[in-house]
C-alpha cells in the first residue's frame, strides 16, 4: 500500500511546490491537487457533501490551475507521483489537454497520472458548453482522442463531441500509457465506465466502508476481461492500522491524506507528524 498527499490548492497557504517536495522528501509516493475553473455564483447543482448548491469550503472557489501546479512541483522533485483529484478534462479543448499532460510527462520522467471526474457541478460543465446528461460521454471520448494523440504518430479521431484528422502531435508521454483514475461515487455505473475506459477508481471524501464496493469493482473488472485489478485510491482522514490493514486485504492500492489549508510552518509539521505516524504503523 502506497500514501500519498492531497493539497486542495488555493490563493493562500501552502505552494503546491513546497508541499510536493516536502512529501517527497518525507517518503510519500504522490502528490494530487483538485482542478475547479471557476464556479457559477447561481447554480442548481448541489454539492454531493451538502446535498444542496451552498459549498462545504470556500477553495472551491480560489482553486490554482492544476497543471501549472504540478508542473511547479515537479520542477523540485524527482520522484513523487505527480495526479489530480481530481481534475476536469471536459473543461479543456482535448487537443490542447493532451499536449499538456504529454509535455509535463516528459518533462517530469514519466510521473504523471490524469484523476478526473466526471463533475459534480453542472452548471459549471454548461459554462464550458458540455451538456449534462452527456459528461461521461464527454470523458470516454476526450480520454480516447488524447490517447490517440499520445500513441499515435499520425493521430486521428472521430467521435460526437472529438473529431479531428491525421494529425502530428508531440512529444509524446514518457510513459506508454498514463493512467486515468476516476473519482466518483463507488455505483455499478461508475465502475462500468472504469472497466470499459480507465485504469482505477479514486473514493470519494464521504465514502468510508468500502469493502462493498470493492467487491463490485473486481467483478466488473474482471467480467469486462481486463487482466490484473484496478488500481484504488482511497481518501482517508486519520491513520488507523486496523482500517488500513482490512482496505488493503480488499483491493486499496493507495491512500491518500489531505494537507490542510494552513501556513506553511503549520501544514510542514502535519505532514511530520503524518509520517511518523504511518512509521509506527508500520504501513509507510
Amino acid at each position: 500500500m502506497r500514501f500519498g498527499i492531497v493539497l486542495f490548492t488555493s490563493d493562500r497557504g501552502i505552494r503546491p511546490a513546497v508541499a510536493a517536495k516536502a512529501a517527497e522528501e518525507r517518503g510519500f509516493t504522490s502528490f494530487f491537487v483538485p482542478e475547479h475553473t471557476h464556479i457559477p455564483v447561481k447554480r442548481e447543482a448541489a454539492h454531493p457533501s451538502t446535498g444542496d448548491a451552498s459549498l462545504p469550503d470556500d477553495r472551491y472557489t480560489r482553486t490554482l490551475d492544476p497543471w501549472v501546479s504540478l508542473a511547479m512541483a515537479a520542477a523540485v522533485t524527482e520522484r513523487i507521483e505527480l495526479s489530480t483529484a481530481v481534475a476536469l478534462p471536459v473543461e479543456h479543448d482535448p487537443i490542447t489537454l493532451a499536449k499538456t499532460l504529454a509535455t509535463l510527462d516528459h518533462l517530469s520522467g514519466g510521473r504523471v497520472t490524469l484523476g478526473a471526474g466526471f463533475g459534480w457541478n453542472t452548471d459549471e460543465l454548461t459554462d464550458h458548453g458540455v451538456p449534462p446528461g452527456k459528461r461521461r460521454t464527454v470523458l470516454r471520448e476526450y480520454i480516447e482522442a488524447m490517447r490517440a494523440l499520445w500513441t499515435q504518430d499520425e493521430a486521428s479521431y472521430h467521435g460526437e463531441h472529438v473529431a479531428f484528422g491525421p494529425s502530428w502531435a508531440w512529444p509524446k508521454p514518457a510513459q506508454a500509457h498514463i493512467p486515468v483514475l476516476i473519482g466518483a461515487a463507488g455505483t455499478e455505473r461508475t465502475f462500468g465506465w472504469i472497466a470499459r475506459s480507465g485504469d482505477g477508481w479514486i473514493t470519494t471524501p464521504t465514502e468510508t466502508d468500502i469493502s462493498a464496493r470493492l467487491a463490485l469493482l473486481h467483478k466488473i473488472w474482471a467480467d469486462a476481461g481486463r487482466p490484473g485489478k484496478p488500481r484504488v485510491v482511497a481518501l482517508d482522514f486519520k491513520p488507523d492500522g486496523a482500517k488500513l490493514a482490512q482496505w488493503a486485504a480488499h483491493g486499496v492500492t493507495d491512500v491518500l491524506y489531505g494537507l490542510p489549508d494552513r501556513s506553511e510552518g503549520e501544514a510542514l509539521d502535519y505532514l511530520d507528524r503524518l509520517a511518523v505516524k504511518l512509521t509506527e504503523l508500520n504501513l509507510s
